[in-house]
């Protein structure tokens, strides 16, 4: 593990069900902060229809310019679940049925009807792909080159990213802190950019609100190192309440 040098990640959330809005995704959030702990940057995210060419395209977009991608949706059991087939011709590699992941559905499905035609789709992977474990309903995720292919649902989504944990390459995990204040950003401005100048390894960002008639903002410090981080919120709350707020320490 390198602690300097920083990791990226992209993620392509995959399905004609997300863009329609008749589902939320939740899986952007869960797969953000696990990658935050793995050392890894979640640094754009892209939502895509189910359709071949578009996703192939994304996938060889975003795999090219991060150490990761990971996909969500899409390797399902019926025929509008495409992922498979869409990163195969992204990789230029056939779609095979992977020997483990069949015996994992036989066994899976032993009680529960067998194996058929829907249920073998799940079995099938671009050639030369592992497995991503999935204890929660017997088809597995897949891995291949830097590319992790995941379940739409999230709670099995995260079962997915757990079997993942400590096993990918990353850097040094990105802190935050959080302070809050009922101040226009308009006239903190100059607090918040002399603050992050000040403090090369930080950054700050600003989340304006607006309640009960009154405006306000928290702001997050972030940085990949405590004391740095410690150092730059102590000095962006001494700032602002200089300029006559008062701060609360957590955000409002």
């Amino acid at each position: 593990m390198s602690q300097s040098r920083i990791y990226t990640a992209a993620l392509i959330v995959i399905g004609d069900e997300i863009l329609s809005g008749r589902t939320q995704d939740k899986n952007i959030a869960q797969v953000a902060k696990w990658l935050n702990v793995q050392g890894i940057r979640l640094g754009e995210v892209r939502v895509i229809a189910d359709d071949m060419d578009a996703i192939a395209e994304a996938v060889n977009i975003l795999r090219a310019r991060n150490d990761y991608l990971f996909t969500t949706g899409g390797i399902g059991p019926t025929h509008d679940d495409i992922t498979v087939d869409a990163i195969a011709k992204a990789l230029g590699v056939d779609v095979i049925i992977h020997p483990t992941a069949r015996a994992i559905l036989e066994k899976y499905y032993a009680d529960k009807g067998g194996i058929n035609e829907g249920r073998l789709r799940m079995a099938r992977v671009p050639d030369g792909a592992e497995l991503i474990e999935n204890r929660m309903s017997g088809a597995p995720g897949i891995m291949i080159d830097n590319l992790f292919l995941m379940a739409g649902v999230p709670h099995i989504t995260a079962g997915m990213l757990d079997a993942l944990t400590g096993t990918l390459e990353g850097g040094a995990p990105l802190l935050s802190a959080t302070l809050g204040a009922w101040a226009p950003e308009s006239e903190i401005a100059d607090v918040l950019s002399a603050a992050e100048n000040a403090h090369e390894g930080c950054q700050i960002g600003s989340y304006p609100f607006f309640r009960n008639g009154t405006v306000g903002a928290n702001f997050v410090v972030r940085s990949t190192d405590a004391a740095d981080l410690a150092t730059c919120t102590a000095v962006l709350k001494t700032g602002l309440e200089a300029a006559g707020y008062e701060v609360t320490d957590g955000g409002i």
